[in-house]
């Protein structure tokens, strides 16, 4: 049986033809008065859809038939010619302009209606919706798939393909209007919110938010995203190849709409507190037990918790909390990415359900990093995709002054969707109160790590890059990228920078690939190579590199790959409770107390007790015991005031001190 609401009755006026439409600067059609209901089932990705309710647009209104075009705009801003062609599309005069953000687009608008005496502005969603459905409930307005005529290369690419932006180059729908389902996506008046089930006259959202609504999708995005009720949105002030915009004019008068986002768990009943932690004992060894911190929340928690939990961030709270976050997707490379929060209350002994901790909606949300600077502030940093896969992503940053109870508005600290911005967690405040942050180069398992670094408490940011090519990544080499991604970061007691990580692996004298270890004595501008005394790790594995509060360099790594290392290779030899060396399998910490030259203590992450573990993501279950630990995962670490080391896998939580690794 069909959907109840796609037999419900639609008043519109007569349908408009090609020829009314206005023959002005920006050639427009009018839409008729009337109701439809907005929104879709909300399944799954789509969560944001729901719930379906009923939209009256009460006054006609004037649309324009395309999107605005590069001719148009550069008669308001003729310097943006300039940036016509960036990232391969939109050449020409009649191709959809990009590159333009919210105000950008807002102030186009106020242009031309001071121009012409008219009341310009860009739709509402609630606009926007009832225009591109133009009467339908099928998917698109073409019915429940999208012709190939429409296609303008639907598929996430790492680099556009070559491909035409120009505009009315596709049958219009029975409005008249062209391009509502793909060419670029199309910013709206509308700060992006939840969606209210009540029925609504003339809605614009509500009165403030963080995110702008955009519609319609664009090239080089799939097809999915690019129907009639898909919503998408963006930082106000961010733009990119993918977004322009088209106008309307209209005098009606917009009633606020949409409901309050819940505040999510990780943000309720935190106590806005500091306390005084006690140290753990300096001669008492201590390991706890691993225990999940990523808990699947209840279905009906409206929580969008997907299949591939990975990637986490931690760090300690003035109030003794641990907060965690990661990311959560059914595909790695896809929009529907979300970053979830939880926390290990002070004095509780299981971490939370997962909740939201941070969405940009359809946008991958890759590379999530936190910091706790030791002055009452954290810091949130988050990489942001125009689209999807992780290449080209800008940079945001938060911060919270009250535990993370509530963060500021997030702001572009990178706006540009490139390379070198997929954050690693384990940003580090240095000696100098700079805050450095590493995040891979490029995409793929050999395009090393970059940083960008803040002098002035997170307010303004830089990469020291000169803009080189990769180096050839050698003993003794040097090159202004360091060598591995997913890079670790300290600072050595002299002021420079050391980094480790994975891949680029180096030959040390012997022809063993080893760890990479990347030096700086200039922050960050320069890098030398040296290959460590470390296995060099892969696919599905982090390491941890950190500065513990007593002094000592630790290094959380794996002995090994277990699928791809070859056999002969595999494990590390270390030391049992009685003296005796066997080898062992896994994650492991080592300890140098010579600033990385030689890493004597090294020991295996189990206490010797046997368990059937899951270990989440690429890891998946395992055995622990004497002889074996953690075969791979994502790390993530901070150490808490009272000296406590915390480690967090994939999925899991290890504790441990000082006095277990030396034991």
């Amino acid at each position: 049986m069909k959907n109840k609401f796609f037999l419900l009755a639609i008043t519109f006026c007569l349908p408009i033809h090609p020829q009314e439409v206005s023959k002005s600067f920006i050639p427009m059609v009018e839409i008729p008065a009337g109701s439809f209901y907005m929104g879709s089932d909300g399944l799954g990705e789509d969560f944001d859809e729901a719930p379906i309710h009923q939209v009256v647009i009460s006054r006609p209104f004037r649309m324009g038939i395309t999107e605005i075009t590069n001719a148009q705009y550069e008669s308001f801003r003729p310097e943006h010619r300039a940036l016509r062609g960036k990232n391969g599309v939109s050449l020409e005069d009649d191709e959809a302009v990009v590159n333009v953000s919210y105000f950008d687009a807002v102030a186009f608008c106020e242009w031309l209606s001071r121009k012409e005496g008219k009341n310009y502005r860009l739709p509402t969603e609630a606009e926007w919706e009832y225009a591109c459905r133009a009467g339908t409930y099928t998917l698109f307005s073409t019915g429940d798939g999208l012709p190939a005529v429409y296609h303008r290369n639907q598929k996430v690419v790492r680099d556009f393909d070559p491909v035409s932006l120009k505009v009315a180059q596709t049958p219009p729908n029975t409005f008249g209007l062209y391009d509502m389902h793909g060419n670029v996506e199309e910013w709206c008046l509308d700060w992006y919110a939840p969606y209210s089930a009540e029925k609504q006259k003339d809605p614009a959202g509500p009165l403030a938010g963080e995110f702008r609504v955009t519609r319609g999708g664009s090239h080089h995005t799939p097809e999915k995203y690019l129907r009639s009720a898909n919503r998408l949105a963006m930082l106000p002030e961010d733009k990119h190849s993918q977004t322009g915009f088209r106008i309307v004019e209209a005098d009606t008068r917009l009633n606020v709409s949409g409901t309050s986002a819940p505040v999510p768990f990780n943000q309720e009943s935190v106590k806005n507190t500091s306390i005084k932690w006690k140290k753990v004992s300096a001669i008492t060894p201590m390991f706890l037990p691993p225990i999940p911190f990523v808990v699947r929340p209840a279905c009906d928690s409206n929580t969008p918790f997907y299949l591939h939990n990975h990637q986490p961030a931690v760090t300690w709270c003035d109030n003794g909390d641990l907060l965690a976050i990661w990311f959560s997707a059914n595909e790695e490379n896809g929009r529907g990415m979300v970053v979830l929060g939880s926390r290990l209350r002070a004095g509780h002994t299981d971490w939370d359900v997962a909740s939201l901790f941070f969405k940009v909606p359809d946008r991958n949300m890759t590379g999530s990093a936190l910091l706790n600077d030791g002055k009452g502030k954290l810091y949130h940093i988050n990489g942001v995709e125009a689209s999807g896969d992780w290449q080209n992503l800008a940079m945001v940053l938060r911060t919270s002054t009250d535990n993370g109870a509530s963060w500021s508005t997030p702001k572009l600290i990178a706006p540009e969707h490139t390379k070198r911005h997929q954050v690693i967690a384990g940003t580090i405040r240095t000696r100098e109160g700079w805050l450095v942050q590493a995040c891979d180069a490029g995409p793929g398992s050999h395009d090393g790590a970059a940083v960008q670094i803040s002098k002035d408490e997170g307010k303004t940011w830089c990469d020291p890059w000169d803009g080189a090519p990769l180096p050839d990544f050698k003993e003794g080499g040097t090159g202004s990228t360091i060598a591995g991604i997913h890079a670790g970061i300290v600072q050595l007691e002299n002021g420079s920078l050391m980094a480790m990580g994975r891949g680029n692996s180096i030959r040390n004298k012997e022809g063993k690939l080893r760890m990479p270890m990347s030096i700086s004595d200039d922050m960050g501008k320069t890098w030398k190579y040296v290959a460590s005394e470390l296995p060099p790790i892969d696919g599905g594995q982090r390491l941890v590199l950190m500065r513990l509060n007593e002094g000592p360099l630790l290094l959380v790594s794996f002995t090994d790959h277990p699928q791809r290392t070859p056999l002969e290779e595999r494990g590390l030899e270390f030391k049992d409770k009685n003296g005796n060396v066997k080898k062992g399998y896994g994650m492991y910490a080592a300890l140098s107390y010579d600033e990385g030259k030689t890493w004597p203590v090294r020991k295996l992450l189990t206490d010797g007790e046997y368990r059937f573990l899951n270990g989440g993501a690429w890891t998946g279950y395992f055995e622990m015991d004497e002889n074996h630990a953690e075969p791979r995962g994502y790390l993530a670490g901070t150490q808490t005031p009272d000296n406590v080391v915390h480690i967090l896998s994939s999925r899991l939580h290890y504790r441990f001190n000082l006095a277990w690794l030396e034991k």
